[in-house]
């Protein structure tokens, strides 16, 4: 049994030396430290050996355990160290090759559009506000002129978050808020940039979020005319000098009079084309002088103060400017898409 054992140990550990990998390692480990190994077979022979033979071999194979366990942990750590510097070899970097291409788009063209309308009213001495998207119903309605159960609510199907609370159907409610932090004095004079939210099927000229840029001002002696200069100033930078306006009547519960601005359209210089519908024009805003109730609950003097007020879409007003034909090509975040305004880039 005493040669038996320092045989196993012999084969154990010349098996040992010539592993080539973790795994069979590992099965050597296992076949002759394991309960079903040589070493335990031999051991449990041990019953018919005499008392005084019983400690000898026990402690002789405890031996053997340790020299095969304590080789199988030096070739392990070898074995281990190999891997890990074929691994680094194998993904050694050349820091001397050029690098991969990095796939860039440029500016979004909503974000050319809107700081480009920004820069044209703060060059007019408008200043940029902004308010919270999720809003009280009473800024984003009755504040301005929308009484709960009004029939215009319809027109502005709402995403409300409780009886009170909604998410903004347009940045009006900035106005209105503006409004109050004035307390009745004026002048204020401001654009509104934001994102809005309407429940809306998304296709290819609606979408259930979207962007506005509403403006306002009220001040003393404000007349439709001003307004009428104001948006003729926006048509010629936005869309070239030779643009013309017209001022359609229209309806909107927070302005009286209400109107619908149309340019004409640059495709056919007003002759009428599909783009316009054979029209000559392109609607492009709504409009008009502020409704002396919206004045009133803001806290100004309807019969000494009055003002204008404009809202208008960035993302059409882009799709007329960039002759995209898709609200949806805004929000796909397709560098293929956004690569293109590159060369519009100052």
């Amino acid at each position: 049994m005493k040669e038996r054992l320092q045989e196993l140990q012999a084969e154990a550990l010349q098996k040992v030396e010539e592993a080539s990998s973790l795994k069979g390692l590992n099965d050597i480990r296992v076949s002759y430290l394991g309960k079903k190994g040589p070493i335990t077979e031999v051991l449990r022979g041990m019953g018919k050996l005499s008392a005084e033979e019983r400690p000898v071999i026990g402690a002789l194979a405890n031996e053997v355990r340790e020299a095969i366990a304590e080789q199988i942990e030096a070739k392990q750590v070898q074995l281990e160290e190999a891997a890990i510097a074929e691994k680094l070899a194998a993904e050694t970097i050349d820091v001397t090759l050029p690098g991969s291409p990095v796939r860039t788009g440029s500016k979004h063209p909503l974000t050319k559009v809107v700081e480009e309308i920004e820069d044209l009213f703060i060059s007019m001495g408008y200043a940029v506000a902004e308010g919270p998207e999720v809003e009280k119903d009473y800024y984003n309605f009755e504040a301005l002129n929308l009484p709960k159960g009004h029939p215009a609510r319809d027109m502005q199907d709402s995403f409300y978050i409780t009886e009170d609370i909604l998410l903004r159907t347009h940045t009006s409610p900035v106005q209105a808020r503006t409004m109050e932090k004035h307390q009745g004095k004026g002048p204020v004079k401001i654009i509104c940039p934001g994102k809005v939210y309407r429940r809306d099927n998304d296709d290819a000229t609606h979408s259930h979020q979207f962007m506005q840029i509403e403006g306002l001002v009220v001040d003393e002696n404000i007349r439709m005319s001003d307004l009428k200069g104001t948006l003729d100033v926006f048509a010629k930078k936005m869309f070239g000098e030779d643009r013309e306006i017209r001022l359609r009547p229209s309806f909107f519960p927070f302005t009286e009079p209400s109107v619908e601005m149309d340019i004409s359209c640059k495709v056919c210089g007003g002759k009428g084309c599909s783009v316009c519908k054979g029209t000559g024009w392109i609607e492009i805003l709504g409009a008009g002088m502020v409704h002396p109730n919206v004045l009133e609950m803001a806290g100004f003097d309807s019969k000494k103060y009055s003002g204008f007020a404009f809202g208008m879409g960035p993302e059409r007003i882009a799709m007329l400017k960039y002759g995209v034909d898709d609200i949806r090509h805004f929000y796909t975040n397709d560098i293929r898409f956004l690569k293109q305004f590159s060369k519009h880039e100052e």
